[in-house]
């Protein structure tokens, strides 16, 4: 089985950033098919355009733009890409970078799929750093990585605990042309939108519209880089009901226009 060196990825890359303790690199696949391979060291995989199907031993990932994982040291696993333009950004950690911010790697055991928005826009903030990579970047970068690890554990944490509901609100809120609405959705679950409003934060970090927010503007910034949507056609694929509002939630979250950062990150 090859093992991967600190910094080998299989694929052509685009951009190599090293950092203390942490290499990045954005990626196009190149390969069809990767044979069974582990990595030395722990690391993130964000699918940034295209599909991609990843098995280890236990689970199986059809993955598209947008998914994100977080493999730990050792997983072994392999790859088959269609053929299509596929493209991935990975964040590599050693084992001092772990030691240095006092988290314990067996708390994050095995490959994990990680679909909390905040984590996903936590890493979108990565991204963007890496193209701007200026002195500062660094700090941005682990700061950013310190609180991804902390909403991990956070999320299992909150999993073991939650209610039954909270399974199928997460699925609803990831479908596409329904009605968000607290009435509607509550009606759903069976469950008062008084209760919903008030125990959804305790479970998913964040208050309901701000969950929903995040999806919405992580879908378009996936649709941004993919370079072949008009802002307006991304606006209502993403469910905005018009430019300026998708425009203002855009700029709520990552303080610039979708305009503006597709210039900074191009």
């Amino acid at each position: 089985m090859n093992k991967l060196k600190t910094g080998e990825f299989y694929g052509a890359h685009y951009q190599k950033s090293v950092f203390d303790n942490l290499i990045i690199t954005d990626t196009e696949y190149t390969h069809s098919k990767v044979d069974w391979h582990y990595h030395e060291n722990p690391y993130f995989t964000y699918l940034l355009q295209g599909k991609l199907f990843e098995s280890n031993k236990k689970e199986a990932y059809y993955l598209e733009a947008g998914d994100l994982l977080f493999h730990n040291w050792q997983d072994a696993h392999y790859n088959i890409k269609p053929p299509e333009f596929t493209r991935g950004f990975h964040i590599e950690l050693n084992q001092d970078w772990f030691l240095n911010f006092n988290i314990e790697l067996k708390d994050f055991e095995g490959s994990t799929n990680l679909n909390n928005p905040m984590i996903k826009n936590l890493m979108n903030q990565i991204f963007i750093e890496t193209k701007i990579n200026d002195p500062y970047s660094n700090l941005s970068i682990e700061s950013n990585l310190i609180n991804i690890f902390n909403n991990i554990k956070t999320d299992k944490k909150s999993l073991s605990k939650a209610p039954i509901w909270t399974t199928r609100l997460k699925e609803l809120l990831f479908e596409e042309n329904i009605d968000y609405s607290l009435k509607n959705l509550s009606s759903i679950l069976d469950l008062h939108p008084v209760h919903l409003s008030r125990e959804f934060s305790n479970y998913f970090g964040t208050s309901l519209g701000n969950y929903l927010r995040l999806i919405k503007i992580n879908k378009a910034f996936n649709l941004i880089l993919s370079n072949k949507l008009s802002m307006t056609e991304i606006c209502y694929k993403c469910g905005f009901y018009d430019q300026s509002h998708f425009i203002a939630n855009f700029k709520r979250v990552y303080h610039t226009t979708p305009s503006k950062l597709m210039k900074k990150i191009s």
